[in-house]
């Protein structure tokens, strides 16, 4: 039981490391491709 609530952690933070990944490129592409003012 122990081993698979640490298996089920460990996706889980995996997981939420990719989405945080995909959501900080997303936000980064989208401000790099705004245009500025000049």
């Amino acid at each position: 039981m122990f081993l698979d609530v640490v298996v089920l952690a460990g996706i889980g933070t995996v997981g939420l490391m990719i989405l945080f990944g995909f959501g900080f490129t997303y936000f980064v592409w989208k401000d790099a491709s705004k245009k500025k003012p000049q």
